[in-house]
């Protein structure tokens, strides 16, 4: 029996997952987590064999658990499973440290699929996860898009700001003072060469970096 950590921030979501997961009957979801800091507790006391976390959650977001998971606990492996299927997420995603990418909009199978290999010692990629990366090995360090200029801390500061976290929150999320969000939303709009919070957000729902 595969014993999963399962972290997203919607109950009725993690309902779902359970039953896709342990319908398979090979499967037990035996933790889980609402949001970042959460999950990495869970992952640290409960072990999981495999732990299925979703990017967008209060707090610690899930590059942020994967990271810290690869540091602190590098034997358990970490499947994303997410919204968003755009390349920079799933670049991050793997740079990070995860085993494995697979959307929502994934059949169930999938996912039951993508658990057994990672658990198994392999790596799962969606076919679209799949192109983005071999986009990313043929481009290169050539022609980067404005997002993926972005360092990965830089990269989650944006998001909280573009769903209206203040500097404070931000700082209180990430264990880091507020003058240093200064300088990380310094970095942010120079780099998108936006001028505010409010170009800021526009950019963030654009290249959907954050859900509406």
């Amino acid at each position: 029996m595969i014993k999963v950590l399962l972290a997203d921030d919607h109950s009725i979501v993690r309902e779902g997952l359970r039953r896709v997961l342990e319908d398979s009957n090979e499967i037990k979801v035996i933790a889980e987590a609402s949001d970042g800091e959460t999950a990495f507790d869970e992952a640290m006391t409960k072990r999981p064999d495999v732990a299925v976390i979703d990017i967008s959650m209060p707090g610690m977001d899930g590059l942020e658990v994967v990271t810290r998971m690869s540091s602190y606990c590098p034997e358990i492996p970490v499947l994303i499973l997410t919204m968003h299927d755009e390349e920079q997420y799933v670049i991050r995603a793997i740079e990070a440290g995860a085993m494995g990418y697979v959307t929502k909009q994934s059949a169930p199978e999938q996912l039951v699929a993508a658990v057994k290999k990672i658990n198994a010692g392999g790596r799962y990629l969606t076919e679209k996860a799949s192109e983005a990366l071999a986009l990313r090995v043929i481009r290169g360090n050539k022609n980067k898009s404005l997002t993926e200029s972005l360092s990965m801390r830089e990269l989650q500061v944006l998001r909280k700001l573009a769903i209206g976290d203040t500097n404070r929150e931000i700082a209180t999320s990430y264990n880091i003072s507020v003058k240093t969000v200064d300088t990380y939303r310094a970095r942010i709009l120079k780099k998108l060469n936006i001028r505010n919070n409010t170009e800021l957000s526009r950019y963030a729902i654009q290249n959907k970096l954050v859900e509406l």
